[in-house]
């Protein structure tokens, strides 16, 4: 994770590709229609997310390796038009070798309330 993390934050999105095997398969269970495979379109992927955030930073404040290695993941920066960005969630993943050839993602965008209007947050 941290391998992935540091190429991130290079920005750079052939060394984002690189953490992840030729035909690596990502899952996105919130998302299915967005389902994908091939690390060439995770380059593509990030290429175009890098566009619209350049200084983007990600962080995992935890993980715990395995044959499915869980790790939580927060992500953020600013978009080309000023809005700030922050993702956050976590992925599950296995390796082939050094190489990530499998995900579950479990990120989206955080909203401030937009989803629970109505919830109390005063510990109530």
């Amino acid at each position: 994770m941290a391998r992935l993390r540091d190429a991130i934050n290079s920005h750079d999105p052939q060394r984002i590709a690189d953490c992840f095997t030729e035909d690596y398969r990502c899952e996105l269970p919130m998302h299915p229609s967005q389902d994908f495979q091939g690390n060439s379109h995770v380059r593509d992927n990030w290429t175009k997310i890098l566009a619209r955030t350049p200084d983007i930073k990600a962080d995992v404040p935890r993980f715990h390796a395995g044959d499915l290695t869980w790790s939580e993941w927060e992500m953020r920066g600013t978009n080309t038009d000023g809005t700030a960005a922050l993702v956050r969630g976590c992925v599950i993943c296995t390796f082939h070798g050094d190489l990530i050839d499998w995900t579950r993602f479990y990120l989206d965008p955080v909203t401030d309330g937009a989803f629970y209007p109505d919830r109390v947050t005063d510990g109530a």
